[in-house]
């Protein structure tokens, strides 16, 4: 089926349709109605439209028959992505479809003549995935509007740093203070862990600057 005004004719891949009979295209928006009380009339929100859909019917014809069959099997079969070319997708911007169903009839007596409808489905590239940081949190704070969210952030990723320090260092105390089989060293405990607990409350009073700047952040 050619545009008798530009003469195009629709691709499916490399496979020419050249005896397409008719052609469908199909768009769902997407859009969810929301009920308002007292409202007349329904709000709609759109969610992002789904794949545009064309259907195609023809025959395929001629030497190339058999072979362009072949290859439309071949598509629907792998679910690989491929090209579609037609006058009724011109404003649509198609990039990359897949061939979503197919369905081929043969006359008996009519050789080399395959009767087809095709489903072609938009198949657009998956977003990129969302970044993590090392802290666990999502990168690019400052987007969303929490200005200064990424530097506290890292604030609290030093203070627990600083937390843990701490308590290795309160073991290690304990460890040299009661060496094992000296029961008289049990005297010695108490001086290391109050130097331990000390430098435990050094690392943990950096937390209200951390606190106080969260609260400017979230109001």
């Amino acid at each position: 089926m050619a545009d008798p005004a530009s003469g195009a004719t629709p691709m499916i891949g490399n496979v020419t349709l050249s005896a397409v009979q008719w052609m469908r295209q199909e768009t769902d928006a997407e859009l969810i109605a929301w009920r308002v009380p007292g409202l007349d009339g329904t709000p709609h929100q759109r969610l992002g439209r789904g794949s545009h859909r064309v259907h195609v019917s023809g025959v395929l014809l001629g030497d190339t028959a058999a072979d362009d069959l072949a290859a439309l099997q071949a598509l629907v079969k792998d679910g690989a992505q491929t090209t579609f070319t037609a006058d009724i997708v011109t404003a649509l911007e198609l990039q990359q479809v897949v061939v979503e169903s197919f369905v081929a009839e043969q006359v008996v007596g009519r050789a080399g003549q395959y009767a087809y409808t095709v489903v072609v489905a938009e198949d657009p590239p998956l977003p990129a995935p969302a970044e993590v940081g090392a802290f666990g949190g999502l990168e690019g704070f400052g987007e969303l509007g929490f200005d200064g969210l990424d530097d506290v952030l890292g604030d609290i990723s030093d203070l627990a740093g600083d937390l843990t320090g701490a308590l290795d260092s309160a073991l290690d105390a304990i460890v040299s203070a009661v060496p094992l089989g000296d029961i008289g060293g049990i005297t010695n405990v108490l001086q290391p862990l109050t130097d331990a607990a000390e430098a435990a409350g050094e690392a943990g009073g950096g937390a209200t600057p951390v606190l106080d700047r969260l609260k400017e952040i979230f109001g």
